[in-house]
């Protein structure tokens, strides 16, 4: 060790701040270790999405087959209404039945 010199007016007692502070390489693994973090939450919350939209899609399917089926029946109702109107209607209750006259031979 070698001697320590004083000059006059230097006070012989130092204070050092004792602060740790991180350095580059640590910075550097902290950073990658939050980056995967955030990967992680983005992922989940994408398969979250993805599992709700295959939901939804069934869901819209069922609604386009289901509105499918009652368009049909709509147009089956009216047709039955239809026909029991006409046969319950003033022009076919004055209509007159006939019977075939008679045969044409060759």
């Amino acid at each position: 060790m070698g001697r320590q010199r004083f000059v006059r007016g230097q006070n012989t007692t130092s204070f050092r701040d004792n602060a740790k502070v991180l350095g580059p390489v640590s910075n550097t693994i902290i950073l990658i270790v939050l980056v995967c973090l955030i990967g992680l939450l983005y992922l989940t919350q994408v398969t979250k999405t993805n599992a709700y939209s295959y939901q939804i899609n069934d869901l819209k399917q069922e609604q386009t087959s289901l509105q499918a089926e009652h368009d049909q029946l709509v147009i089956d109702a009216a047709r039955l209404q239809a026909q029991e109107r006409v046969k319950n209607s003033e022009v076919a209750k004055n209509l007159v039945s006939l019977q075939p006259s008679g045969t044409i031979q060759n």
